[in-house]
């Protein structure tokens, strides 16, 4: 999982140099974002499934070598058809992996469900902390070309290694393999066509398309705000240690990004899934607002945008957990990924925030309809999903 981050959360230091080196407008740049995350989250369940099927070990090994070949690839590009290509793969080997490390957290510990999804996604969410800066030197002082290459190499290699060690729970192939249910859980094993005649799936994927768009602009626009706020390149100051405002953002937002999926998956364990959304989703929403206002000052902006990742990532935690919950653990991976396609349709969302900006000369509106689906989500899940739960799990 911490070698696939990258793959997103690295993403937007490469926007800048594409557009400059080739001359391509930031728009069609970001097509190439929105069919990564496409291609990882609408085949997820797909993965899952395999996953379900023949263990996560052959799985990942295989989205190993899509992973490391579509950033080589992203080395050669030379045209937008061929950037399209290399997103493609690199989407396809990382929500695999992405399936089945999840899937398989699921399984393993039912009763510390949240908490289980939180560590194992944190490695997605924190993955590209250490590497921001690293990436940053490598494209200012070779080239974005030699910082794909060489990062495209070393991830491939070690997701392949680590392949070699993962495997089902023992248990999966038994004759009761689903004895352990805690509180809260569904006791009834639902297939992912049969949860797709649900309406609380729905709701829920509605909540996370809402919930992952805010979050997935800031992932691939937090480049271009800070150039177009000025204070991309300001210096900031913190604990003896300066670097430029947006180096300094993107390093502080993917540990906190990571930090926040096991702490708000612990917290939902204790205090239950629907609350800990409407605290989670509701700070996101006043953080965007926040960030809108103040983020022209490079200290805030390094500060905001830190507490936005941190109150945005734990979907990632709460909703797979939700869903095992209420549907059951047979078919966690399979189920998990059929939800966690709402971010492809989410991510279909980002290349307009650039449209919009353009159009009115300002990010504010898209913060503004970011905060607003932000908050709305965080009423749904109090006052719509959690008695739509309860009725089922009842």
């Amino acid at each position: 999982m911490t070698m696939i981050a990258n793959l997103q959360y690295g993403w937007t230091l490469f926007v800048n140099p594409m557009q400059k080196a080739f001359g391509w407008d930031r728009f069609a740049i970001q097509v190439a974002f929105t069919i990564f995350i496409v291609t990882e989250t609408w085949l997820v369940p797909l993965h899952g499934y395999l996953v379900d099927r023949y263990g996560p070990k052959r799985i990942v090994l295989l989205a190993g070598l899509l992973c490391g070949a579509a950033w080589v690839t992203n080395a050669y590009v030379t045209s937008l058809p061929m950037l399209y290509f290399a997103q493609a793969i690199g989407g396809l080997g990382a929500g695999a992996i992405y399936g089945a490390a999840v899937g398989n957290a699921l399984k393993w510990f039912a009763d510390r469900r949240g908490f289980a999804a939180g560590v194992t996604a944190a490695g997605f969410g924190m993955g590209s902390a250490l590497t921001v800066i690293p990436i940053s030197l490598i494209i200012a002082n070779r080239g974005f070309q030699s910082a794909f290459l060489l990062s495209g190499i070393l991830q491939g290699v070690a997701i392949c290694l680590c392949a070699l060690f993962l495997k089902a729970p023992p248990w999966v192939d038994a004759a009761k393999p689903f004895d352990v249910v805690a509180a809260g859980q569904a006791r009834r094993q639902y297939s992912p066509l049969q949860i797709a005649k649900t309406p609380a799936f729905w709701l829920m994927y509605a909540m996370f398309v809402m919930m992952a768009a805010g979050g997935l602009m800031a992932t691939a626009q937090l480049g271009p705000i800070a150039k177009d706020f000025g204070v991309a390149d300001a210096p900031v100051s913190f604990l003896g240690m300066t670097l430029p405002a947006l180096t300094f953002a993107l390093s502080i937002d993917r540990l906190l990004n990571g930090v926040t999926r096991p702490f708000f998956g612990w917290v939902s364990d204790k205090i239950g899934r629907e609350p800990t959304m409407f605290i989670a989703f509701a700070l996101e929403g006043l953080a965007i607002l926040a960030l809108s206002k103040f983020g022209q000052a490079p200290g805030l902006f390094v500060l905001l945008t830190g507490f936005v990742f941190f109150a945005w990532g734990e979907i990632y935690s709460l909703f797979p957990a939700t869903c095992t919950d209420t549907f059951g653990s047979k078919f966690a991976a399979a189920n998990a990924g059929l939800l966690y396609t709402a971010k492809g349709t989410a991510a279909l969302l980002v290349p307009f925030s650039s449209l919009l900006t353009d159009a009115t000369g300002s990010w504010r509106p898209v913060f503004w309809i970011a905060a607003a689906m932000n908050i709305a989500t965080a009423m749904l899940a109090i006052f719509a999903l959690q008695p739509l739960r309860r009725r089922m799990i009842s």
